[in-house]
């Protein structure tokens, strides 16, 4: 089979399947006696990924596979295709997400210590229904307090392969047009300076603004003008 073929195909089921497709979904698209292996299914990945180099889409590795998606750049206007009001999040859900993204595993307490007020059910529950976040593990304190985490949806909806693809902490810290607001404190173990608030929701829209899908309605995660947990999260 020529890499010509495996390439177009390739291209084709990602345009059509709206989600992102592991090697193992698209390895099925070919007939079992003539399957590419995994190499060659990675090879006409990566020059799939070099045609549209200078196009406005963009092939995308996230956690649960691969997608076609709008590049940063024009996602603004792809987004008037939907003439809709996109969703948008009060800043408290932004901290919240990006204190469990950045140091999780986190219990709510801990989220609470840090931002300096309680944290609103209604955010954690918005965070759960979108399968952002979910229960982990247990804090072996008494109470065995929940611990919290991301989930594999999360790191699609960010475009991330793993956490680890999170902007670095320190290249936020650098960002000079950030006001800073709350502490953060790190563990004995940790080296990286004080990070607040602040620079871990700009790590997470850093990530995700604007972004869209060839197939779906692109997201809008602006900040609103709420900052504290009697906002509304958006539903």
């Amino acid at each position: 089979m020529s890499q010509n073929h495996i390439r177009n195909v390739l291209e084709a089921a990602l345009l059509a399947a709206g989600k992102p497709l592991s090697l193992a979904e698209l390895a099925q698209l070919f007939d079992e006696d003539s399957r590419p292996e995994p190499a060659e299914l990675r090879d006409g990945l990566q020059i799939l990924g070099s045609d549209y180099a200078e196009r406005s889409v963009e092939i995308k590795e996230t956690s649960s596979g691969w997608r076609i998606q709008v590049r940063q750049l024009y996602a603004r206007e792809v987004s008037r295709l939907w003439p809709e009001r996109p969703q948008r999040y009060s800043r408290a859900l932004l901290e919240t997400i990006a204190l469990i993204a950045y140091r999780q595993p986190i219990t709510r307490a801990e989220i609470e210590s840090v931002r300096g007020v309680a944290v609103n059910p209604n955010i954690l529950k918005t965070l759960m229904e979108r399968n952002w976040v979910r229960v982990v593990g247990h804090r072996d304190v008494p109470g065995h307090p929940e611990l919290l985490g991301t989930t594999r949806e999360f790191l699609d909806y960010f475009s991330l392969l793993s956490i680890e693809d999170l902007p670095p902490l320190a290249e936020l810290k650098a960002m000079s047009d950030l006001n800073p607001q709350l502490s953060l404190p790190v563990s004995a173990e940790d080296d990286s300076p004080l990070v607040d608030v602040a620079l871990l929701t700009a790590g997470l829209l850093g990530e995700a603004d604007d972004v869209a899908y060839v197939s779906s309605a692109p997201v809008d995660l602006s900040v609103g003008p709420c900052d504290d947990d009697l906002a509304e999260a958006a539903h």
